[in-house]
């Protein structure tokens, strides 16, 4: 990885793009630090200091911890990410984006200003629920229409701010810029949450015991850390056979290739679905200041992942099995919207491909279909076992931090695929060089 960084420094227009990616992350934090207008500050955070065992703290981990200071960079590129994901769904509903979407160049910049329109739109509306919610609680100056406004353009704005920035780092940086926005928010809270195990783990401990548990934490990291790179490089190599053809004098084909069907087909994207499905509820129920009791109250407990694996309530652990079952059901639905087997199976047909032992068509089809449940399931399995150890540590141990298996899957998926870009334009410029002369 550091011989990739500084092989890519030494290119110039590799630096430049480096440079400018970073340059963008700056302002990023730098915008985080932001205080929205209208807001009383102290009041949100005595708020979020008193429910800090709710679901708020998933949602200010991916926001760098803008959500909880309530910066005009508060709700992050959240928008954006739920918006990309419902064009994906509308786009296996409605055929016409399905064409638009095959349209090429032009068809591809429809999709991405309809995307624009609808983060715009989404993050209007969560901006007016949070500003009434919070002036009702009074965590406004004045709640009257004129600090609603205000909270509300700021919001908003914010979110295209960060919107603009990451489509700019794709364009003229390195990597996927909303991916990378989304983790660079991430990785800052790392030393907060460093600081938090030192504080509960090892401060006040004699050099020995300390050390111990340094060595523990930082062993639990690594094997989460390999773990989680070994789950996004495996994949299923599916051979492929091309047939020969004649073509005037010669003859063409022939060769061999394979299908790579990655583990983790759906990346991240089930265990945000999941979790946040599970922790919405609690923090809108926060937000409003509602106390819940009897059954409704018993419900919020289990889908609380603080109180998961606790040794004194084992009940509320019911919520993690629901957990589970949520990752690998989104994993299974948001693989069958992205990967189509029956399109693979055709295209491999009209190239003259065949999968060895298979027929083409439909065969071909229902072989790609049969061998993605068993991969998806393993995917899925990995998914889990990766959520849920820092939640089970936290449980058993009481820890406090938000770095937990999600922000790492994050981080490490990130990671490899802007290395990946990075050495691809370093290999297009090597080749460039030879070819010229």
């Amino acid at each position: 990885m550091f011989q990739t960084l500084r092989d890519a420094l030494k290119i110039k227009d590799l630096r430049r793009r480096i440079g400018f990616t970073l340059f963008m992350l700056v302002i990023v934090r730098l915008g985080s630090l932001l205080p929205t207008p209208g807001i009383n500050g102290s009041e949100v955070a005595r708020y979020f200091k008193e429910n800090s065992n709710t679901g708020l703290n998933f949602f200010d981990s991916i926001t760098g911890g803008s959500f909880s200071s309530m910066s005009v960079f508060a709700l992050n590129i959240t928008p954006y990410i739920t918006s990309s994901i419902i064009m994906q769904l509308l786009t296996i509903a409605f055929p016409k984006l399905e064409e638009m979407q095959r349209d090429g160049e032009a068809g591809r910049k429809k999709m991405t200003q309809i995307t624009r329109y609808l983060t715009i739109a989404l993050a209007l509306g969560e901006s007016i629920a949070m500003a009434i919610a919070f002036g009702k609680s009074g965590y406004l100056l004045k709640f009257s229409p004129l600090y609603v406004i205000l909270v509300v353009a700021s919001l908003t704005a914010g979110s295209a701010v960060l919107m603009w920035i990451g489509e700019r780092i794709t364009e003229k940086g390195i990597g996927n810029g909303i991916s990378i926005v989304l983790t660079i928010n991430i990785i800052s809270r790392i030393p907060a949450d460093l600081q938090a195990l030192y504080t509960q783990y090892m401060q006040g401990k004699t050099i020995p015991k300390a050390t111990l548990a340094a060595i523990i934490i930082a062993v639990i990291i690594v094997l989460i850390v390999v773990f989680v790179v070994i789950l996004q490089s495996a994949e299923r190599r599916i051979p492929v056979q091309y047939s020969n053809k004649i073509q005037g004098r010669r003859q063409v084909g022939g060769n061999s290739s394979v299908i790579p069907m990655k583990v983790n087909t759906a990346g991240v994207i089930p265990v945000i679905f999941a979790q946040s499905l599970l922790q919405t509820p609690i923090m809108i129920v926060s937000m409003f200041n509602k106390n819940l009791t009897g059954v409704w109250a018993k419900i919020l407990n289990v889908m609380n992942q603080k109180n998961w694996f606790d040794p004194t309530n084992w009940v509320n652990s019911i919520g993690a099995l629901v957990y589970v079952l949520l990752i690998i059901g989104f994993a299974y639905f948001y693989t069958e919207i992205t990967f189509n087997p029956l399109e693979i199976a055709e295209n491999l047909k009209r190239s003259g491909g065949f999968i060895p032992g298979i027929r083409p068509g439909k065969p071909t089809s229902d072989y790609l279909a049969s061998i993605l449940k068993h991969v998806i399931f393993i995917g899925a399995v990995g998914l889990s076992i990766v959520a849920l150890l820092p939640i089970v540590f936290d449980g058993l141990l009481g820890t406090d931090v938000s770095f937990g298996g999600t922000s790492i899957i994050i981080i490490v998926g990130v990671i490899i695929e802007t290395l990946k870009q990075v050495e691809s334009q370093m290999m297009v410029r090597n080749y460039k060089g030879f070819l010229n002369d």
